[in-house]
């Protein structure tokens, strides 16, 4: 947007934070594959004929059931602790 064009005008388009209808058409049909997908890779576990595609499909089954490992946030061992604040703006 250049400096003398006007901002879109407030209440228009999608709400901020939501996903667009081609969007969740798209999640729909990946979800319709998912057993199927699930099936896969316990097959690739038992079966896989490398260890790199094993653990791969193991972490896969894995993040699914369980969800995603936590990521700590740590500096160095030399920097004192961290500190975050969270203001919310309204």
């Amino acid at each position: 947007m250049t400096a003398r064009q006007k901002p879109p005008a407030a209440g228009k388009g999608r709400p901020k934070g939501s996903l667009n209808k081609s969007t969740l058409e798209v999640k729909a049909e990946a979800r319709k594959h998912m057993p199927a997908a699930l099936k896969e890779l316990a097959r690739i576990v038992k079966e896989g004929s490398t260890d790199q595609a094993r653990v791969a499909a193991i972490k896969e089954l894995l993040d699914r059931g369980y969800g995603k490992a936590p990521q700590p946030m740590v500096g160095d061992d030399d920097s004192p602790d961290m500190k975050l604040t969270v203001r919310w703006q309204t």
